[in-house]
């Protein structure tokens, strides 16, 4: 059984508040404090006193089923009966992932609500399922990313066994899963680590609040929790990766980075476990040496998000030039992306004024992530809008083309293959009136700048901007859904069979003088044209060439490729096999339940 231990370095007396009394903890080396045996039993709920003072939740509570001011509860995690024994994951090369939010993704809005809808993750073809936050934030529904007890699943959701429950069935079917964790921050409401030790730091500050102590004094020990709690996902709960937020608001000046302590302890447990385990990082610097290995100098993390292929892509195809897009929509900006990953490596950005990013030189492609949406790229939209409210189907079925087809990771949100109707917007259920009435504020003022009447962007606090993000299961069937949905399923089923398009090495990425927007992308033995226009094309070929998939429209006749306005083709040249066609044919209507 494990112990009670408790870092509080300033403490000169620490308590543990049972129903049956206070019992006081042992002073230990370096600031901690231990409670002597007999240890707590499963399901005790207690708090901590430090000095005498107020009764305050465990910073390493494994379950707060009060909420983030109630009692925590004592866990003991070898009690659950795990059953995937034999899982393997994909590798994340060959990875599709599939970002969701558990409070939205299905009606129940629970661990086991989530059960529900995997199989059709199944059917699409995806191989990584992605949880944004779970753990235990203030109120009943949020995002996740202001969360406070940083080892405990959100009540709401479930209990730690249900969360596990949902691990286990996404690997029972398959189904790698990653978590959404957040170190650069806590949220404000139910954030008591600030009394326990010097876990913030005022050298350095976030936009999101104080930043985490990472390079001070005692910062040993506050590295030591996030690990700690990075690895406990990994092993207790069997995650098999974790994406790491906003890793550019980190401030470290440390010789070993506590990313490079964290790359090296996962892959350690790693080692231990016998199952790959990745961290994945959300970084806005376009800086490789993150993805470096800690051979090359670099900090040893396995893969990181990329905006700059979104940017391109978003704002070529609706026009929109605001905030930072005013640095893309340019052709250019596309091209640059997909040949070299990142469109800004050393360029002066005009939304930044300044020189941004670096080449990424060796590094492969497939060390970052590509994805037409996400949950920033629509939550923090005025009024959550999908990009489906900006774009006809046919512009749609090329966005998911040129995803599913790059020489990237894909990465998917919830409901994005249906076009789901239902937007993602911002939501909390801040207990703090005061807070709550903040955020509203402040997150109007920030779109009237941009033109937005107050009453016109959705009050966070309110229940109904939660509710009307859920997502409509229902939706799929319907005709204007289900083609876009079949489009999914076969580029994803293509995309497993076909070598090429997981290929690691760097595309050659080709213009058409005579028609500018004609973009050809070549993945090995494989051609993907996009005509990234409101007007029919035609593109010559070398003769043979055999089309594999195209969008409605798309044919090729003698040794002429023509494309739709917006249309898209992925050919083989004549003489290459090609993959079986059985494999991966668009289904005519794809219903949630159906199984290839």
């Amino acid at each position: 059984m494990s112990e009670l231990l408790v870092w509080a370095p300033r403490a000169t007396r620490v308590e543990v508040e049972l129903p049956s009394g206070r019992r006081p903890l042992e002073p230990r080396p370096r600031g901690y404090w231990a409670l002597p045996a007999p240890q707590l039993a499963p399901g005790t709920r207690y708090r901590l006193r430090l000095d005498g003072g107020l009764p305050l939740p465990d910073p390493r509570s494994g379950s707060q089923p009060e909420g983030v001011h109630g009692p925590s509860e004592w866990l003991e995690h070898s009690a659950f009966s795990w059953s995937d024994g034999e899982f393997v994951p994909r590798p994340l090369s060959h990875a599709v992932i599939y970002e969701l939010h558990v409070g939205t993704f299905s009606a129940a809005g629970t661990f086991v609500g989530a059960i529900e809808h995997l199989d059709h993750l199944v059917d699409l073809g995806v191989t990584h399922v992605e949880l944004m936050p779970v753990v235990e934030f203030p109120g009943r529904r949020g995002w996740g990313y202001d969360g406070v007890d940083l080892f405990a699943p959100h009540h709401e959701y479930g209990t730690p066994d249900d969360l596990k429950r949902l691990v286990d069935a996404c690997h029972g079917r398959g189904l790698a899963v990653l978590l959404d964790v957040v170190y650069n921050h806590l949220g404000p409401d139910g954030n008591y680590l600030g009394h326990f030790g010097p876990y913030f730091t005022n050298e350095y500050a976030t936009p999101w609040g104080a930043a985490m102590n990472f390079d001070g004094w005692g910062s040993d020990e506050v590295r030591r929790f996030f690990c700690d709690n990075a690895l406990q996902w990994l092993r207790d709960y069997h995650f098999d990766g974790l994406r790491l937020d906003a890793v550019h608001a980190f401030h470290d000046r440390s010789a070993i980075p506590f990313l490079e302590q964290l790359s090296r302890e996962v892959h350690e447990l790693e080692q231990e476990v016998g199952r790959t385990k990745i961290l994945i990082a959300e970084s806005d610097l376009n800086d490789p040496r993150l993805i470096r290995s800690v051979e090359a100098a670099g900090l040893g993390i396995d893969a990181q998000w990329s905006d700059d292929f979104h940017h391109a892509l978003h704002a070529l195809l609706t026009g929109e030039r605001s905030g930072y897009y005013a640095d893309f929509g340019a052709f250019g900006s596309l091209v640059e992306a997909l040949q070299n990953g990142f469109a800004y490596a050393g360029h002066y950005s005009e939304y930044r004024r300044r020189s941004h990013g670096r080449p990424l030189g060796a590094v492969p492609l497939n060390r970052l992530l590509g994805y037409i949406q996400n949950h920033d790229q629509i939550g923090n939209r005025a009024i959550g809008d999908r990009i489906g409210k900006s774009l006809s189907l046919e512009q749609l079925e090329l966005a998911a083309a040129l995803v599913l087809a790059a020489p990237f990771v894909p990465m998917l949100f919830q409901g994005e293959e249906w076009n789901a109707s239902s937007p993602f917007c911002y939501f909390t259920d801040h207990t703090d009136t005061d807070l709550g009435a903040a955020v509203r504020a402040g997150r109007r003022r920030e779109f009237a700048a941009f033109g937005w009447a107050p009453e016109d962007v959705p009050d966070p606090q309110d229940v109904i901007t939660f509710q009307r993000s859920k997502l409509d299961w229902s939706e799929i069937g319907a005709p204007e859904h289900a083609r876009l949905h079949a489009w999914y399923r076969a580029l994803i089923r293509l995309r497993a069979v076909e070598p090429s398009l997981t290929s690691s090495e760097r595309p050659e990425v080709q213009t058409d003088p005579v028609t500018p927007h004609l973009l050809t992308l070549r993945r090995g033995s494989v051609f993907v044209h996009a005509n990234i226009g409101g007007e029919a094309a035609t593109l010559p070929l070398a003769g043979g060439a055999r089309l594999l998939l195209g969008s409605p429209g798309a044919e090729v006749s003698g040794d002429v490729l023509h494309l739709p306005a917006w249309g898209v083709g992925v050919l083989r040249p004549a003489g290459r096999a090609a993959p079986p066609s059985s494999t991966w044919a668009p289904a005519q209507t794809a219903s949630s339940g159906e199984r290839s």
